[in-house]
């Protein structure tokens, strides 16, 4: 049982941190999983793989429809607790399946979609189950799934890949960024920002961050300059892989007050999100 669930578990954490956007959550729903397999004859079931999921997105279904009243009221923009992925000290239960759709721009966009949308489009185009699959799991029809699907095709644009360009051809624009937004050097900043940037900053009511997200490139680019200059000499940045992407950690005294992750479009960055609400930066350890 332990060496079968732990076959598993890369997988069913990969749904419940796609589905949920928290890390601590979805450690919590996978070993909820394993301690309620735990407990049951498992000799019968046919599709082992279809039965640990589908335990592990009603859990997340539970935890989501609480989820969503809570943000609601949350303070700012609702942004996903970040997932640096640092292969050197890498936990084995934080291992992901694929790294499609993984990346803040999607993860944000997934709130887009209620619950059961949610659902069917990680099973079925994030992980590629079939549809038999899909419909056992959420113990709908496979023509429900399928309609499901559909609709949910049209909230969110499919034929926006993660990117077009590969992760050093991002790092490279991620690095002149930084380096040009410390040397305050506005021009490289302004070719390097799309005109109809956005930036999101996610305090939740914690620390100062921005209600609004920011709009257009000339407010970003004061906000950005901004938060440069109040910087403290103790401030350190680290470039890093976050969700897959790359992004930076801001540390202060060895502390992450900041994580910062990017979207690109036509090789310039199209949205910025900002993650500063420090419950979402206690899996952020320095040197990471």
């Amino acid at each position: 049982m332990n060496e079968q669930f732990d076959s598993y578990r890369p997988l069913l954490f990969s749904i419940a941190y796609r589905m949920l956007g928290t890390i601590v959550d979805a450690e919590d729903i996978v070993q909820d999983t394993f301690v309620t397999a735990s407990t049951r004859n498992l000799e019968h079931i046919e599709n082992t793989k279809a039965y640990f999921c589908k335990i592990t997105t009603n859990r997340c279904l539970d935890v989501l429809k609480s989820a969503r009243k809570k943000r609601e009221v949350y303070v700012g923009p609702w942004l996903p607790e970040p997932l640096v992925i640092d292969h050197t000290h890498q936990d084995p239960s934080r291992e992901i399946i694929g790294k499609e759709y993984l990346s803040t721009a999607y993860l944000y966009m997934m709130e887009k979609l209620t619950p059961i949308e949610r659902t069917v489009f990680i099973l079925r185009e994030v992980l590629n189950l079939d549809y038999k699959e899909v419909a056992e799991i959420t113990e709908k029809t496979e023509s429900n799934c399928r309609k499901i699907f559909s609709r949910t095709k049209q909230k969110i644009n499919l034929n926006q890949r993660e990117t077009s360009f590969t992760y050093e051809e991002n790092e490279n624009i991620v690095t002149r960024f930084l380096n040009a937004l410390s040397t305050e050097n506005t021009q490289q900043l302004t070719q390097l920002l799309s005109e109809d940037v956005v930036l999101y900053t996610d305090g939740g009511g914690k620390v100062i961050a921005a209600i609004n997200p920011i709009k257009s490139r000339s407010r970003v680019l004061s906000f950005l300059l901004g938060i440069s200059r109040k910087a403290t000499q103790k401030a350190e940045n680290k470039l890093t892989n976050i969700n897959g992407q790359p992004g930076f950690i801001a540390y202060e005294n060895k502390i992450p007050v900041n994580v910062i992750t990017y979207r690109f479009e036509n090789n310039k960055v199209k949205e910025i999100y900002i993650v500063r609400n420090p419950d979402k930066l206690i899996n952020v350890v320095y040197g990471m």
